[in-house]
């Protein structure tokens, strides 16, 4: 089944951080992994902080919502990303943005991810990577991110984030 996650870092070595998430992802049960270019991008919410470095990585997987959230979690925590308040900076922000046609609601975890339509910093990266998919209940990624306000998201470093990109 299709999923995808969005990558997100404002802490430290952003690019190895992104890095490092798209080659755990592959090691975690993702296969086939595409990631997007990297773009900067200005903070949406919570308090002061650095512009983040975000992209979107597209992949295979059988494993189930649940899984892929302790993958997730796993992967922040190598990257020693630490939750202190909502928006916080971090490290690493791995977040399932969606997994095929599946909708889970649950007091851990909500797939689609319920805001991914409403953020540019998501959305840009994940039409660059994988345009038609189709997120359950909201439509194609290509036609959400045409109704988006991405005057904060630009492009970033011309970096390699471990696969090749759409």
């Amino acid at each position: 089944m299709r999923v995808a996650f969005g990558l997100g870092s404002n802490l430290g070595d952003r690019v190895d951080h992104l890095r490092a998430a798209v080659a755990g992802l592959a090691e975690g049960g993702v296969g086939q992994v595409r990631v997007s270019s990297a773009y900067e991008t200005d903070p949406v919410g919570g308090p002061a902080q650095p512009d983040y470095l975000n992209a979107v990585a597209v992949g295979e997987t059988s494993l189930a919502a649940a899984e892929l959230l302790s993958l997730a979690k796993r992967l922040e925590l190598t990257a020693q990303r630490v939750r202190t308040v909502r928006n916080a900076p971090r490290t690493l922000d791995v977040d399932i943005l969606a997994l095929g046609d599946v909708v889970v609601h649950t007091d851990e975890l909500t797939v689609p991810h319920p805001r991914a339509h409403e953020r540019a910093f998501v959305l840009v990266p994940w039409a660059e990577v994988d345009p038609g998919f189709v997120v359950p209940g909201l439509g194609q990624v290509a036609e959400l991110a045409r109704t988006v306000d991405a005057s904060g998201v630009r492009p970033g470093p011309d970096v390699d984030l471990g696969t090749a990109h759409a």
